[in-house]
């Protein structure tokens, strides 16, 4: 993997529901978008499924491409099948960052993210999060809430004060 989705960054929502992709995520996307090198403008696959998730997870369409041949080699028909195409495929949106390094949040997006049209009047922080391949975005408040939640679960992996890299031993 050559270029990978890293860190965390804190972008504004505007009244109109865009946000800016952060500079170091828009080289990922450039990169995993073979259109992208004609028209200057990449893509981003917004997966919004999955009921239990509180953040949208945004693709390349080079990862898209990876995760749907997989689900491909699946048995048609199969629930294994069913369920990934429901939460990765239709209840997702492809959508194109502007000439300004923005995009406009879809209304399945906003529904997922919580974000009303009063919420966004109210100035919307949104989190981008990267995840190596994927990135997701967050709410500031539900991004806050997670890492709360997760922290003392976390730690428990490391009592003792084990190193954290021992958990790449598995």
């Amino acid at each position: 993997m050559s270029e990978a989705f890293r860190g965390e960054f804190n972008q504004k929502v505007d009244a109109k529901a865009r946000v800016l992709i952060p500079v170091a995520f828009r080289r990922v996307l450039q990169d995993g978008d073979p259109l992208a090198k004609e028209t200057n403008r990449p893509r981003i696959v917004m997966v919004y499924g999955d009921a239990r998730r509180k953040f949208v997870e945004c693709y390349t369409m080079a990862e898209m491409a990876l995760l749907e041949q997989k689900i491909l080699l699946l048995p048609a028909g199969s629930p294994q099948r069913r369920i990934l195409e429901r939460n990765y495929i239709t209840l997702s949106a492809t959508i194109e960052v502007d000439e300004d390094g923005r995009i406009v949040l879809p209304p399945k997006v906003r529904d997922k993210l919580g974000l009303s049209a009063d919420a966004i009047k109210a100035t919307v922080e949104a989190v981008f999060a990267g995840t190596l391949n994927t990135f997701q975005i967050w709410t500031r408040d539900a991004f806050d809430e997670e890492l709360a939640a997760r922290e003392d679960e976390e730690l428990a992996l490391l009592e003792g004060g084990v190193d954290m890299l021992t958990l790449l031993q598995g």
